[in-house]
């Protein structure tokens, strides 16, 4: 009877374990509540908390360590950046994260067979195209690829502001204006998002300075902030609801950004009404549980030391159950949404040739022509002496996290041919031949590659060569090639300026073909900005094509053909020296020692330092249209091998209420097919607040315009866009009076102008401190 009474106790048991187990909830869109219920302390806090970077092939302690447990669980994509937790038992799966600006970032260093992605131009020539829809395309791009290799959450797009031109990360930042900035940024989220994959927009915020980023305190006004380093952060988050939203490496105004309860809580969230996940840069601020309770939801990529933090925060009440629960819920409502809850089958095969044509068009469409005295578009009967290293090995992108593994990149020399060019042999044969040689030399693959890749000294050119080369060509061009990336800025001397050789090189190269009549062209092969005053006037003509990725010798051969007529304007202006930035005093910042018992990251070597942005809200054009100081090239700056005419400006009102909006008659009155980049800036009355002397409010690309064509441009201006901020009170205000729009070519060349007037003072109030 005994043993008949213990059997059916442990049958019941068994039934009472099995309902419990069946009466967990399954992770769905409509029980998230009910599961974060079922979630018990250390799994919520695992959420909250990635599962450490895991690559491939790196070196035994390199890296934090993860999780021993954690590392037992193989990631379903090798090689990216970041994964979260799983939880099983409630149906919770891990999801991936990426690095992706110029495409899918994998870093693998083992000898495995690579995943290629496509190497989409970099973000500087994005916005340089001026083109929501060419931007939607590039983002639309990233979306599938991530897509085809289960890839669920693209970090990027990545656009802080350009503030000054030795930025180390400016290639990948789109502009030293937030509007143009914000607004390209919410075209690259819509076309990854379209594709049922999210973004993380970065570095939010103030993160302009790669020297010692991870503790560098940004001292910055209010008003700067709001109006420069927050605002393309705000139209982005406006205009294409991201996802995700990553917090920056630095501090600002001695709060870490992924710890600052008033930047993450009340700007983004009760402010911009910004409704998704916020995630910590990799290995960015101090405390794991303040980050949390200042709303950063997810620690990336997470290790065992900030699940203990957390718990232990919650355990001695100094970290709130609510605010924990928040994080998790946000976390969740992220992963249903994403390509590996809804389990789909994604086929490790990107079409890698229907993308790599469609980046080809792009970086074309970004290009901008610098100079031109009659010598471009060239015949294609043309022999060309191409002279320079990145002539025949282009530098598709920047380093770190947006360096792309790519299947093949098309060198400027090999898009020549393939366009139908002659080369003159002789200096091509040398050029291979060196470049060879010298990449023989190349060490073994290693993680710090990333950061410092391999690069090889330019070419000694001998004297003999060009005179050579100009007998026996119709053309000379040359390369100029620059490198740049993440962890660590660029250097004024031989780098921003030319070395003395490049010069040297330059000077002989226009003379020999000059005393010939023979053209000489430039390409500039860089992320950023280069002095060009010292050396322009020896060349006849220049085309900045950035680093336009993988198809960039076939786009840049499609410019000099004409087979493209150039469209692409600066988003940055160009000084004449670097000492007219008005950031160049203090850039990259003032280092401080170290303090007690404090190391140095092995891979990120960090020191305290401090940098105070003086120049506030007088950034790019705003501080050398201002003070009228002269410039290389202005922004907004481009050329084309046709010219446009601006007529007809009309507003539909000359008093401004709720609205106005400006619209402008484009005509093509030249000889060859193109797009012009119509510019709208805003003067505005200056007398409770100085304000720059315009501001880019408006901007839009035409369409193809045949020779003769028109096209009538229209923009809506609305009251923000009429505001600057008045820290006193904490708003926004437009100031009664006169308002002058201008529309032009660049934000020198204005075209055509209205007046407008605001009757009252507009006041939009914001939260807090």
């Amino acid at each position: 009877m005994k043993k008949t009474l213990l059997l059916i106790c442990f049958a019941c048991l068994n039934l009472m374990l099995s309902a419990q187990e069946k009466a967990l909830p399954q992770l769905n869109k409509t029980n998230i509540k009910q599961v974060i219920k079922a979630l018990t302390l250390e799994e919520k806090v695992k959420l909250v908390v990635g599962m450490g970077m895991y690559i491939p092939g790196a070196p035994v302690g390199l890296l934090p360590p993860n999780d021993p447990e954690d590392d037992k669980i193989a990631p379903k994509v090798p090689g990216t950046s970041g994964r979260t937790h799983a939880i099983a038992r409630l149906g919770i799966p891990s999801i991936t994260l990426s690095d992706g600006p110029a495409g899918i970032h994998f870093m693998d260093l083992t000898n495995a067979e690579p995943k290629y992605a496509t190497a989409i131009p970099i973000g500087t020539l994005l916005a340089s195209t001026w083109d929501t829809i060419m931007t939607k395309k590039a983002g639309e791009i990233l979306g599938r690829e991530a897509k085809d290799y289960g890839i669920d959450i693209v970090l990027t797009p990545a656009f802080n502001i350009q503030r000054n031109p030795l930025g180390g990360r400016n290639f990948e930042y789109y502009s030293e204006d937030p509007f143009l900035s914000g607004t390209i940024a919410a075209a690259v989220t819509n076309g990854i998002q379209k594709q049922g994959i999210g973004v993380s927009v970065k570095h939010f915020a103030a993160n302009n300075t790669e020297t010692n980023r991870m503790k560098l305190n940004t001292i910055v006004s209010e008003r700067a902030l709001r109006e420069i380093y927050l605002k393309g952060f705000e139209i982005a988050v406006k205009k294409s609801n991201p996802w995700t939203l990553m917090t920056s490496y630095n501090l600002i105004n001695g709060t870490y950004t992924s710890e600052s309860k008033y930047l993450i809580n009340n700007i983004l969230r009760k402010e911009w009404g910004f409704k998704g996940l916020v995630m910590s840069d990799w290995f960015g601020g101090q405390n794991a549980a303040v980050s949390l309770g200042a709303g950063n939801d997810l620690q990336m990529p997470g290790r065992p030391d900030q699940v203990q933090t957390i718990i232990n925060g919650v355990k001695n009440g100094s970290t709130a159950m609510a605010d924990l629960d928040s994080s998790v819920e946000r976390v969740l409502n992220l992963i249903v949404k994403t390509i590996t809850f809804k389990n789909y089958n994604y086929s490790n095969i990107p079409d890698l040739k229907a993308n790599a044509a469609i980046s080809r068009m792009i970086a074309s469409e970004g290009m901008v022509l610098l100079k031109n005295d009659h010598a471009l578009p060239l015949a294609k009967s043309s022999t060309i002496a191409l002279f320079g290293n990145a002539s025949y090995d282009i530098i598709a992108g920047g380093t770190g996290s947006g360096d792309v593994i790519k299947k093949y990149t098309i060198s400027l020399d090999e898009g020549l041919l393939n366009s139908g060019f002659q080369l003159q042999q002789n200096s091509k044969s040398i050029y291979e031949d060196y470049i060879k040689s010298e990449n023989a030399k190349k060490p073994a693959p290693s993680f710090m590659d990333v950061f410092n890749p391999f690069h090889i000294k330019e070419m000694e050119v001998k004297n003999e060569l060009i005179v050579e080369s100009a007998a026996n060509s119709d053309v000379a061009i040359i390369t100029i090639g620059r490198i740049s990336g993440e962890s660590k800025d660029r250097k004024v001397v031989d780098d921003f300026n030319l070395t003395d050789a490049e010069k040297q090189t330059l000077k002989t190269l226009s003379e020999s073909f000059h005393a010939k009549n023979k053209k000489v062209i430039v390409v500039i092969n860089a992320g950023g900005i280069i002095e060009m005053e010292s050396w322009s006037p020896w060349v006849d003509a220049i085309l900045m094509a950035w680093q336009p990725g993988m198809e960039g010798g076939n786009a840049i051969a499609d410019i000099v053909s004409g087979k493209v007529n150039p469209s692409g304007k600066l988003t940055a202006t160009f000084p004449i020296s670097y000492t007219d930035v008005p950031s160049s005093q203090n850039f990259p910042g003032k280092q401080l020692p170290l303090r007690e018992n404090e190391t140095l990251d092995p891979v990120m070597p960090t020191y305290p330092a401090e940098i105070t942005y003086d120049d506030d809200i007088y950034v790019g054009y705003r501080y050398f249209n201002t003070k009228k100081v002269k410039t290389a090239y202005e922004f907004g700056f481009g050329l084309s091998y046709t010219q446009f005419e601006y007529s007809n400006i009309k507003l539909s009102s000359t008093d401004f209420k709720d609205k106005i909006t400006a619209t402008i008659t484009i005509k093509n009155s030249g000889k060859a097919a193109g797009k012009e980049v119509v510019q709208l800036y805003l003067s505005a009355p200056s007398i409770k607040l100085k304000k720059p002397s315009e501001e880019l409010k408006g901007f839009a690309k035409t369409n193809l315009l045949q020779a003769g064509e028109s096209q009538t441009i229209s923009f809506q201006i609305t009251p923000i866009e009429l505001t600057s901020y008045d820290s006193d009170i904490s708003s926004w205000i437009a100031e009664a009076g006169k308002y002058t729009i201008q529309i032009g070519t660049s934000s020198l060349d204005i075209k055509q102008t209205k007046v407008f007037s605001l009757k009252k003072d507009i006041l939009i109030s914001t939260s807090k401190k």
